[in-house]
């Protein structure tokens, strides 16, 4: 097989088209078109379906892609290595992450990261959407507590746990009337919360009185005595110790294990390692404590 084609093909299935990748690669795009065309006739098979405005990989195109695009960034950074008489860490490092997570600590680690290893053009998205790393072109994905893929292979980094929180002023109501809560996502109506409290298990009303889209959002409205939430320790740790925030009772069966994540199928790079390392580094023992240590430093 002519690896020179197998890269082009390679270059136009990551970006989408013939187009956008001789532009990106500053290569003719007549070039493209034919080197792929020839790696077509050698195997025999259909890598694109060519639309009048759109190129998509067949099924064939997709695992050829899948099974050879990390081998081919493998090799060249491997020559790379090779030729400077090294093995730091270097190149892009794509890496997705959750909302709530980027929000309070990615920030940091990122710039730590990248003070540490410079050669590294790091480049972290936000979402706490499922993503295709293959076709997205991820590097590495932390998720919360993420479905079982066997695809994927992966560690746990930190722990968390959500509690139910209020203001100081607001208390549970003794009648088992429902109390004003605020919620991550749409409100809907309002259903029991159970709690574990040092007395036992319980169950409180509740009345869903605003409804917001972040949980940090979430923790200032709580701050601001509109309702009591549910929201993980780190991220109000520090209003517990101050008194601005009251512990009702921790959220039953709501442990929560942030993971990292990377398709079984690609050789681990260097640069993953290294940031693997450096979350390792960074929360060494992986509680809520730590995390929250860590962000409010």
């Amino acid at each position: 097989m002519d690896l020179l084609a197998l890269a082009d093909f390679n270059l136009v299935a990551r970006h989408g088209g013939f187009g956008k990748a001789s532009r990106a690669a500053g290569r003719p795009k007549a070039t493209l078109s034919r080197r792929v065309a020839e790696l077509e006739a050698s195997l025999e098979l259909r890598l694109f379906e060519r639309g009048a405005r759109d190129l998509k990989l067949t099924e064939e195109g997709r695992a050829l892609f899948e099974r050879t695009g990390q081998l081919l960034t493998e090799l060249d950074e491997t020559a790379t290595a090779i030729a400077s008489g090294g093995h730091s860490p270097r190149g892009r490092l794509r890496i997705s992450a959750p909302l709530l997570f980027s929000q309070t600590a990615m920030g940091k680690v990122a710039a730590s990261f990248t003070l540490k290893y410079p050669e590294v053009r790091l480049e972290v998205t936000t979402e706490d959407r499922s993503v295709d790393m293959i076709e997205e072109a991820y590097d590495l994905v932390i998720r919360v507590n993420p479905a079982p893929d066997e695809s994927l292979v992966g560690r746990i980094f930190l722990h968390d746990r959500l509690v139910v929180v209020a203001s100081p002023d607001l208390t549970p109501p003794e009648d088992g009337s429902a109390i004003p809560v605020v919620v991550r996502g749409p409100a809907g109506q309002g259903d029991a919360w159970s709690m574990v409290t040092p007395t036992g298990k319980t169950k409180i009303a509740v009345n869903p009185v605003l409804s917001l889209s972040s949980l940090v959002m979430v923790r200032d409205a709580v701050r601001m005595g509109v309702g009591a939430a549910r929201l993980p320790v780190s991220l109000i740790s520090h209003d517990l110790a101050t008194g601005t925030m009251v512990r009702w009772g921790d959220v039953e069966g709501s442990e929560i294990a942030l993971w990292t994540l990377y398709p079984t199928r690609r050789l681990l790079s260097a640069r993953v390692s290294a940031f693997l390392d450096h979350l390792k580094e960074a929360f060494p023992k992986g509680t809520p404590d730590e995390l929250a240590a860590y962000v409010g430093r």
